[in-house]
């Protein structure tokens, strides 16, 4: 990962994709979201979304297991060349959370994040705070989620 000071307000960054699989949204509906048109396949289809949709918290989800895993990747990848690897803070909240088309079963949703924001913290000495907006778009080039959400990231240290 890298240090807020290295870090450049509109980066893109590419973070993987996942495939929704009926019994994927299934699962999570059962566990986390159990309405009808998360749990059977008639139920979707005869709702709205005219199929067996993923809850939106599961597009959510699936999105942070992604970004996680990104960011081990990115820290790895710094350690083997040598790096000093950063290690981010939480976050301190998100806004402007929006399901915008509904993710059915079989959709392969891709999802990027783009640096909108940077601001040093008034609060936190040596730490800044990050602002992306990330979004996930289908395998027909439609966005169907986007999040802006903040991270405290921390600065090098001075010498």
């Amino acid at each position: 990962m890298r240090f807020f000071e290295e870090i450049e307000i509109g980066h893109r960054r590419d973070i993987g994709t996942y495939n929704f699989t009926a019994e994927s949204i299934k699962t999570f509906a059962a566990k986390f979201d159990p309405q009808r048109f998360h749990l059977d396949e008639e139920e979707g289809k005869n709702s709205l979304f005219g199929g067996l949709a993923a809850s939106g918290w599961h597009v959510g989800s699936a999105c942070m297991s992604l970004l996680v895993a990104d960011g081990h990747r990115l820290a790895r990848e710094a350690a083997s060349r040598g790096e000093e690897v950063a290690v981010w803070g939480p976050s301190p909240g998100f806004r402007d959370l929006r399901w915008i088309r509904p993710v059915l079963a079989g959709d392969t949703i891709s999802y990027a994040n783009v640096v909108i924001d940077k601001r040093s913290s008034a609060s936190r000495p040596g730490w800044g705070i990050l602002t992306a907006r990330t979004t996930g778009t289908n395998q027909r080039g439609e966005e169907v989620y986007s999040i802006t959400a903040s991270a405290f990231v921390p600065m090098r240290k001075r010498a």
